[in-house]
């Protein structure tokens, strides 16, 4: 899969930046020493400033691509989510069993990225770890409801979607499966977070990964539920 993913070029909505970094060998700098910094000092810290010395350039010549750190922040996350989608469909294929397509979207939605891939301007494991402490900046902003218009989150929704999709295979009255795997995509980036800032907010177990084990086990004993919840009756 890794040698197809190689191959694979992620479209980022044009919305997001002014001239695509992807096309120069300045915009590929700009991607890979964005990527670096942030990963070092945190998407508050992050300036245009700081970046443009980081790669012996101007911070002028970096608002020729991106008008903001915010839509950086946005190019790194929707990459992200383009590669998943791909990592998404290549393993799912050919596997016809339902319950086997879940507990596989759900590992590879929840666990470590902790392997290189071939793209030599972006590292996939600092770029996995901004998107656990960083992604959650790229929407919970005044600005979120016209990037959705313009099609920014498209990708995150996609795979949403496809997981979704295979929990109705399962159990076609489940409710909320939209609800479910989005819970289940941001949790585990908490969790991973705690793990490694706060551990005493999380669990370890031996002889395995906690995080995807948790994740697996909630997804199945949700959607195995036949019955719809019902809320108490309320005493007047």
């Amino acid at each position: 899969m890794q040698e197809l993913l190689s191959n694979l070029s992620i479209q980022v909505n044009d919305n997001i930046f002014l001239k695509n970094p992807e096309s120069s060998d300045l915009g590929k700098k700009i991607i890979q020493g964005g990527i670096e910094l942030m990963d070092e000092t945190g998407f508050e810290a992050f300036t245009f400033n700081k970046l443009a010395k980081k790669i012996n350039s101007t911070e002028a010549s970096i608002y020729r691509y991106f008008e903001s750190k915010h839509k950086f922040l946005l190019f790194l996350t929707i990459w992200y989510w383009g590669w998943m989608e791909y990592r998404l469909v290549f393993a799912l294929a050919n596997i016809l069993s339902p319950e086997n397509r879940i507990t596989r979207a759900i590992h590879l939605l929840t666990e470590d990225v902790d392997e290189m891939g071939n793209s030599p301007h972006i590292d996939q494991i600092k770029l996995y770890r901004i998107v656990i402490s960083e992604s959650s900046k790229a929407y919970f902003t005044k600005e979120v409801d016209q990037e959705n218009k313009e099609g920014c989150f498209s990708g995150y929704k996609r795979i949403v979607k496809r997981v979704s999709d295979i929990i109705l295979e399962i159990n076609p009255r489940y409710m909320y499966p939209h609800m479910l795997i989005s819970t289940v995509i941001e949790g585990a980036h908490h969790q991973r977070y705690f793990a490694e800032h706060l551990p005493k907010l999380t669990d370890e177990i031996k002889d395995g990964d906690a995080v995807t084990k948790f994740y697996t086990e909630m997804v199945f004993r949700a959607i195995k539920e036949d019955l719809p919840y019902k809320p108490p009756e309320q005493k007047t």
